[in-house]
């Protein structure tokens, strides 16, 4: 008997073969949409790894790179080295003049480092985005860091060379010259990216620029100063022994000596003296950073 009620079909129950609805009805599977910006990444990825393998390529064949030739030179490498041993350690023609070349060699280090704080100090304020509003002041300060830090160091011990003659004085002018291109921008960029809070605190009591950056930035900035300052005085030391080779005094000049003479058994002694200093300048740096960390 009709009741005037719609009523509707019987749902099947259970499970349902794949790709059907439940109605009975074909499911139409639309395919999934490829990912643009996934593509473009496998594709950019891929073509940076294409890149570097050629440039690679490129640099092997540029520089003569040949691992066999090194192979073929091992005799000579053995040789040179069995001339080495023992160290002359003969006392005063050799060990006392190493020893004091050594200490040339950290003060130049020293110097090279110290002096050329003022200027790095100023040239980074004037060259951090963050002290200096002025444009044209702030791109200036910054091609100067450029120079001095496009300019290596031992371009530089050359040039004073000649000017001031042979000696650890053309070194320290050297050292001082690379290193306040160097120290200059890592000092502006630590600037850069502290908290500015303070300084905007002072800016908006009225305080100067000058107030702004003596009393908020550098106070903060300091910590971090003294720790690139060791870092550059580490690699300064090294750099000195360096430019001793080329008439900058220092250990470096005794080693470019023995060299020459064939002394080979007084440059291993010159070797392991640096290497001692090397050693003592880690390890103080290290605990002076570890200080200024707690």
């Amino acid at each position: 008997m009709n009741t005037g009620l719609n009523t509707l079909p019987d749902q099947p129950t259970g499970h349902h073969p794949a790709g059907r609805h439940p109605t009975g009805q074909q499911v139409r599977r639309l395919p999934v949409p490829a990912d643009p910006a996934r593509t473009l990444r496998r594709g950019s990825l891929a073509g940076a790894a294409v890149v570097l393998v050629v440039v690679h390529a490129l640099a092997f064949e540029g520089t003569g790179f040949q691992p066999a030739l090194l192979a073929e030179g091992a005799e000579g490498m053995a040789r040179f080295i069995g001339d080495a041993f023992p160290p002359d350690l003969d006392w005063e023609e050799v060990l006392k003049p190493s020893l004091e070349a050594t200490l040339v060699t950290l003060w130049i280090g020293l110097l090279g480092t110290t002096v050329s704080i003022p200027t790095a100090l100023l040239l980074a304020v004037l060259a951090a985005n963050t002290t200096t509003p002025n444009r044209l002041v702030y791109q200036a300060a910054r091609a100067v860091l450029s120079f001095f830090r496009a300019v290596p160091d031992i371009v530089f011990a050359l040039i004073f060379v000649t000017a001031v003659g042979l000696g650890p004085f053309a070194g320290v002018l050297a050292l001082i010259c690379h290193n306040t291109g160097v120290m200059g921008k890592l000092w502006a960029e630590s600037m850069e990216e502290m908290d500015h809070g303070p300084q905007e605190a002072l800016r908006t009591a009225g305080a100067s620029r000058l107030q702004q950056v003596a009393h908020a930035t550098l106070p903060m900035a300091i910590p971090q100063f003294v720790g690139l300052l060791l870092y550059r005085f580490d690699v300064n030391v090294r750099s000195s022994l360096v430019l001793g080779l080329v008439g900058a005094g220092g250990i470096g000049l005794l080693i470019n000596q023995s060299i020459k003479s064939f002394q080979f058994d007084e440059m291993l002694t010159h070797i392991i003296v640096v290497l001692v200093l090397i050693i003592v300048v880690d390890q103080v740096s290290a605990l002076i950073r570890r200080r200024l960390a707690v």
